[in-house]
């Protein structure tokens, strides 16, 4: 036998795959695949070229935009005299409108005390199914956002009818797991709450105005009028109040953090859209997606993003990543574009674990008294829980609709 330990044999068979980025990966299989397939060289750089462009505007207009809008309210006191029952029902729309929840929690979690898990749950869902942050990103990847087949209108409403019972169950799973927090947590909860929190959450209003009133009256006839009343001109007027709502000396800081977050994420998207553009080439996706069948394939969808999350951890990067290898499955099926984008954003729930960052932003502030094994199971416990029940919810309504 040999005198090698196992565990270093292990290790050096580490050591010979490369650790490579992630977009690193996507390109080199994507050029790989090309090649495997029996394309020639120009062949291969025309079908990159081509899935690297497909939705990089699309993305470039809703990302930059919420992130401007994200770095603006990271530099308020959002929650500052917020009461914890107010933190907590604030925190799905500011997930949402905040377009991460780990910006979300951190704004809110000083006001919410003992209702630190309830906000953490709420952000999470949010971010995951309220208009303007999952669904819409979802949406714009699959290439299927606006009027026909999916409006605005119809992924703001499944959204809220999906949000509070999947927000609810996160709740429900940490009150069953988890202990008391402690009693500093809840000293930290106001008594009230001022103008401060609806003074931040004014961009917010403004975007859901904009996009009722773009609903409800329909094309005024004015291209620029147009725009800002579509999920990308609304984003837009939202930055722009919330930038207008930071002091002039952090306002260039807000726009180099959005311009720094937009172009690595952008990055990310072109590579997953170029690797998924040559690798549905190869496959004849029509004879693969034979089945019409809704629920089958609405599970489908689920089962691959929750994949992309696990070797992720990153949500966005998972919206980023699965939607180019998606949109054929969505396309070629008879699965009801709706409930496709929202079986993605609930595939991506799965799961909050060490390699999200948003599990070390709750994990050291409201569950330092747990163990590393008990937190998991709180935070990824409560993550499934919501997946499942949300899913549950969303097959029942997907075959009554139909």
């Amino acid at each position: 036998m040999s005198d090698v330990p196992q565990d270093a044999t292990i290790a050096s068979a580490k050591h010979l795959i490369p650790d490579l980025p992630l977009v690193v990966w996507m390109v080199i299989l994507a050029l790989g695949l090309g090649f495997i397939s029996g394309l020639d060289a120009q062949a291969v750089i025309s079908a990159f070229n081509t899935g690297y462009g497909r939705a990089l505007g699309e993305f470039a207009l809703i990302l930059l935009p919420s992130f401007i809008l994200a770095a603006a309210l990271t530099r308020r006191d959002v929650a500052s005299e917020a009461a914890g029952r107010a933190a907590a029902f604030a925190s799905p729309v500011a997930g949402a409108g905040m377009i991460c929840p780990d910006t979300a929690y951190a704004a809110l979690s000083p006001a919410a005390g003992q209702h630190k898990l309830a906000t953490a749950f709420g952000a999470y869902a949010g971010f995951k199914l309220l208009y303007p942050a999952g669904p819409l990103i979802v949406a714009a990847g699959l290439g299927i956002l606006g009027g026909e087949p999916v409006s605005s209108i119809a992924l703001l409403l499944v959204g809220i009818g999906l949000t509070l019972p999947v927000w609810a169950s996160g709740v429900v799973w940490a009150r069953l797991v988890s202990r008391p927090e402690s009693g500093a947590n809840k000293a930290h909860a106001a008594s009230g709450i001022d103008g401060t929190l609806l003074l931040a959450f004014a961009p917010f209003l403004i975007l859901t105005g904009l996009l009722v009133l773009g609903g409800i009256l329909g094309p005024a006839g004015v291209p620029a009028l147009d725009f800002l009343m579509l999920p990308k001109g609304a984003l837009l007027v939202a930055a722009i109040v919330a930038l207008l709502q930071t002091p002039a000396t952090l306002r260039r800081e807000c726009l180099d953090s959005a311009v720094r977050r937009t172009g690595s994420l952008l990055l990310v998207i072109g590579a997953a859209s170029a690797f998924g553009a040559i690798l549905m080439g190869m496959l004849p996706i029509e004879d693969l997606v034979s089945f019409r069948n809704g629920g089958l394939g609405l599970f489908l969808l689920f089962a691959i993003t929750v994949l992309f999350k696990l070797a992720q951890g990153s949500s966005m990067a998972t919206f980023a990543a699965v939607t180019p290898v998606a949109t054929p499955l969505v396309l070629s099926s008879g699965i009801d574009p709706v409930a496709a984008v929202f079986a993605i954003c609930l595939g991506s729930f799965i799961a909050i674990l060490p390699n999200d960052s948003f599990y070390w932003l709750v994990r050291r502030d409201a569950l330092t008294d747990l163990t590393e094994r008990r937190a998991i199971v709180v935070l990824s416990g409560g993550a499934i829980v919501q997946a499942l029940v949300g899913m549950a919810l969303l097959l029942i309504g997907a075959a009554l609709w139909v």
